[in-house]
């Protein structure tokens, strides 16, 4: 299962690769055994956002800058307002990274 390595800049990856960084430092954990937990963790975040999260999210905003990159598309919104059937949520300024899934499919073959 190929994924995108995305996932790591989140809180919980960033919280999770520190914690695995500690571990390796104090010799708890082996580098190599590392790199497998950080490579499980990418394709368990893809695939629970893929098969376990059935929610819908609209989002409006201004357009602050966009850039497509190397197949990623990046987004700055500033006065975003989040909505799904339950909440509203406004938020000042928010990133978006997407990358197009099919890519991942064409890494599987």
């Amino acid at each position: 299962m190929a994924t995108f390595e995305l996932y790591r800049r989140s809180t919980i990856g960033m919280c999770l690769t520190d914690t695995l960084d500690d571990m390796v430092s104090s010799g708890a954990l082996s580098p190599e055994l590392a790199i497998q937990v950080l490579v499980q963790f990418d394709k368990s975040m893809t695939s629970a956002l893929e098969h376990q999260v059935k929610s819908k999210v609209t989002v409006k905003g201004h357009l602050h800058t966009y850039r497509f990159c190397d197949n990623v598309w990046t987004f700055i919104l500033t006065d975003a307002i989040f909505k799904n059937e339950e909440i509203t949520e406004t938020i000042n300024k928010v990133k978006i990274v997407a990358c197009d899934s099919k890519l991942l499919e064409t890494k599987e073959e």
